[in-house]
């Protein structure tokens, strides 16, 4: 049996085999350009773009999907501004039934079908990025370059990963073969066998509020792709990027000739709980889930009959043992700890420093010295309202500022936090980050995940005591991201180890323009799963191809 190329994979086959080309590489590839230029996007695009986005603000938002008749509107955006959009909502056991009424001829399709129609959906998001951009950074805080980068290109980047390796692993055996066995003297045993990918069932995307789009696209077009009906349940403060994603996605799937509840959203009302009803449902055997340490592992321990996708929570850790450009680490980190005001599930927060200080190219510098160098670099990228709201964003929930308030009563501030006034939103609530130092004995103080702008530069007795607290604080709790700054090979050679030991990735002597807490697509894997802070890596073979199953028919010849 041989597919039917499908009109939508031919429009797309090159930038799909671009793509599975790009994922055995691993070197620099981008599908989508990152720079919202005027010159890359067309003189009209960035008004357009946000010109749609204010049409849903106060209104009813525009999709056509099963519901029971009631709307929700939850969102508050962090720079104050009034978002009031209404989402049509629907009961759990109408969006299952609706998704698996979608699920046979979807299933049906076949592999390079739902592979063409998936790279469309991208293209019409692509076609529309600002729109989603300006949603995203209402929604999380995020400034806009990084909500265009993040929110936009690298979501779509990363969203066409996932096809790429849902795409290579379905098509890994053939769809028919030919089965021949000797039998003695008689006429050999003859058999044909058709290999059927079958789609594990409903799927359910559970939204982040920081990164709405980003940290769910790879889950939603890993298991599109492979052929199971997705429901997207979006974060309540963050709804609109992926209701305008399941909105152009419904588009495509209709224009296709498939059902469009192949997505449906599902916001939820407060206090509603509608992600744990339908992660718990019978039908939906497949979840993603980035957010909480607690909910991600209550997900874990409870929806048996799904495959469970979790990113959680760590303690991301940076090893300063000695470097070369005391001034490059300094900035280097600085930014890492600045940038989206440390709201990242990427952000360093724990630098082990020993406390008898290290050599630089500026001479030994103390550990004090240490501390207030990154400290300063945060300081000069912050002193600048106009210029510092550009990089910390605003804050995204309570949550992180409560945290802020306790970490003031804890060690000895190297840099204190501050609120700041936004030139442009003037209720936008922007804090920025704080550096704190304590001891190695303060355990219990940064064995915690501290989210927001918050870190500390923690006194070790030795580079060989940074190591172990890595080992150790990393391997019971997680982290998704590792850092070494050292001149000596064995040092980076002992981090390394340290690393593969925990599982987390590593990033060594980082002093320009690539930071710990960014990943690129098609070349970076984000998470390894091989340590508490994720049980999946985005995005890899395993991350895929346990979406779907392979069912063999076989007749005689």
């Amino acid at each position: 049996m041989t597919e039917t190329p499908h009109p939508l994979y031919d429009r797309h086959a090159e930038t799909l085999n671009r793509a599975l080309t790009a994922i055995t590489e691993r070197g620099y590839w981008s599908a989508y350009p990152e720079s919202p230029s005027p010159r890359v996007y067309g003189e009209n695009a960035a008004a357009d773009g946000k010109a749609a986005f204010e049409a849903y603000l106060g209104r009813d938002f525009p999709l056509d999907q099963p519901g029971d008749g009631d709307t929700v509107a939850t969102e508050v955006s962090p720079f104050g501004v009034a978002l009031d959009v209404r989402y049509p909502h629907a009961g759990a056991d109408q969006l299952v039934s609706a998704a698996t009424a979608a699920l046979p001829a979807w299933r049906d399709a076949g592999p390079q079908a739902r592979a063409g129609v998936c790279l469309e959906i991208l293209d019409r998001l692509h076609r529309n990025v600002f729109e989603l951009a300006n949603a995203v950074q209402f929604t999380s805080g995020q400034a806009f370059v990084m909500a265009f980068q993040a929110g936009g290109a690298h979501a779509l980047d990363r969203a066409l990963e996932a096809v790429a390796y849902a795409y290579a692993e379905m098509t890994r055996h053939p769809g028919t073969a030919g089965w021949e066995k000797a039998a003695g003297k008689g006429d050999p045993l003859r058999m044909s066998k058709t290999f059927h990918v079958v789609p594990r069932g409903v799927a359910l995307v559970i939204g982040c509020n920081t990164f709405p789009t980003w940290n769910s696209y790879p889950g939603l077009f890993a298991s599109l792709a492979t052929g199971n009906p997705v429901v997207v349940k979006p974060h309540p403060r963050a709804v609109l990027p992926l209701a305008i994603t399941v909105k152009y996605a419904r588009q495509v799937l209709a224009e296709a000739g498939f059902d469009p509840n192949l997505v449906q959203l599902a916001p939820e009302a407060a206090g509603e709980k509608l992600a744990s009803t339908l992660a718990l449902h019978p039908a939906v055997r497949i979840v993603d889930f980035t957010g909480s340490t607690e909910y991600g592992d209550w997900l874990e321990a409870n929806a048996r009959q799904a495959a469970v996708y979790t990113e959680k929570a760590g303690l991301n850790t940076v090893v300063i043992d000695s470097t070369d450009d005391f001034a490059g680490m300094c900035r280097n980190l600085g930014f890492t700890l600045t940038l989206y005001s440390g709201q990242m599930c990427t952000t360093s927060q724990n630098l082990l420093i020993p406390r008898d200080g290290i050599e630089t190219d500026q001479g030994h510098k103390s550990f004090d010295e240490v501390a207030a160098g990154i400290a300063g670099a945060v300081a000069k990228l912050t002193a600048d309202p106009a210029r510092g709201v550009e990089l910390t964003g605003a804050i995204v929930n309570d949550g992180v500022l409560e945290r802020l308030e306790e970490v003031a009563k804890v060690g000895e501030p190297v840099l204190e936090s501050r609120a700041v006034a936004h030139p442009s939103f003037p209720d936008a609530v922007v804090r920025t980050p704080t550096v704190v130092k304590l001891d190695a004995g303060d355990t219990a103080t940064y064995s915690r995940e501290w989210f927001g702008p918050i870190s500390f530069a923690i006194a070790t007795d030795s580079t060989a005591h940074s190591l172990a607290i890595l080992r150790s604080t990393v391997g019971e709790k997680g982290a998704l991201t590792a850092g070494v700054y050292s001149t000596d090979e064995a040092v980076l050679d002992a981090a390394e180890a340290a690393a593969i030991d925990a599982g987390v990735h590593l990033s060594c002597n980082l002093t320009g323009g690539v930071f710990v807490n960014q990943s690129a697509a098609f070349s970076d894997f984000h998470g390894s799963g091989a340590n508490p802070a994720a049980n999946s890596a985005l995005t890899d073979g395993a991350y895929v191809a346990n979406r779907f199953r392979i069912v063999q028919s076989r007749r005689h010849v």
